[in-house]
């Protein structure tokens, strides 16, 4: 597969007001790409569209029902054809299971699944025609369960698996899908979180999206960012799943009392 050129292309990014997100369309609107920026809220997004010049704005909450085609609409209102869809939205929830809200982990599903799904499927035939792509976040926490994240990491497998089985259907059309999992990096996503869930040292965002966009234009199916968090999931099948959840969860469980924590968007 030929590298990808982003000139002339016009490419939407989800969760784009700050974190990985603002960094994808950064970094992609220096490539030539026209960005549609989407994201909750619009005074953000409004900023970064000023700051990289030729973007536009769509403001959605994507947990909700209906947001994916709300975005479509938006998109066809403006006359554009996505070629590049770039699934960065997503947040996780921190804390003993049965604490955490069921509206809240809810919306966990609803934006890190739901509505990647529904976007994925909605702009792909067009995507197919202009052979251009689609880049999904995951996370490493994709690589097996979480204890006191288990939903977030519940939904990122979900990522990860969707991401390269449709890269195998896609592959051979000359379509690209890639799948990139980043390890803790230095956004809002820890900002609330308490300090079991916050492992300290954080890469930093630009350097994550730069993988994935040069993962993306290599045609990669996916790509984890950081060597420590490569070897982390080479080491963990070597050693029974028992001991990794009990070592797992005594990593994370909140301190000094369990409660639970939200976290922002990546």
């Amino acid at each position: 597969m030929d590298p990808f050129d982003f000139r002339h292309k016009t490419v939407l990014v989800t969760g784009a007001s700050k974190g990985i997100g603002a960094e994808f369309s950064r970094q992609l609107s220096k490539l030539g790409a026209t960005l549609v920026l989407v994201a909750r809220s619009r005074e953000q997004l409004d900023v970064l569209a000023r700051e990289i010049g030729d973007a536009h704005v769509v403001s959605a909450d994507l947990a909700k029902p209906g947001a994916a085609e709300l975005i479509q609409t938006e998109v066809e209102k403006l006359n554009l054809d996505i070629d590049v869809l770039v699934n960065n939205a997503g947040f996780g929830l921190h804390g003993p299971f049965e604490s955490l809200g069921l509206d809240e982990q809810r919306g966990e599903i609803d934006l890190n699944v739901t509505a990647l799904y529904e976007l994925t499927y909605l702009f792909l035939p067009g995507i197919v025609r202009r052979r251009g792509g689609v880049l999904n976040v995951c996370s490493v926490a994709g690589y097996g369960p979480i204890p006191y994240m288990s939903v977030y990491a519940a939904t990122k497998a979900f990522v990860l698996s969707f991401s390269q089985a449709l890269w195998a259907e896609c592959e051979p059309r000359g379509v690209r899908v890639t799948c990139l999992s980043p390890g803790a990096t230095n956004t809002a996503f820890f900002e609330r979180s308490g300090s079991g869930a916050d492992p300290g040292t954080k890469a930093e965002p630009s350097d994550v999206a730069k993988l994935g966009i040069d993962a993306f234009v290599a045609g990669r199916a996916s790509v984890v960012h950081g060597r420590r968090n490569r070897l982390l999931i080479l080491l963990s099948g070597l050693f029974p799943l028992e001991f990794m959840l009990r070592s797992t969860a005594k990593m994370l469980a909140p301190q000094p009392i369990l409660s639970s924590e939200t976290v922002g968007e990546e």
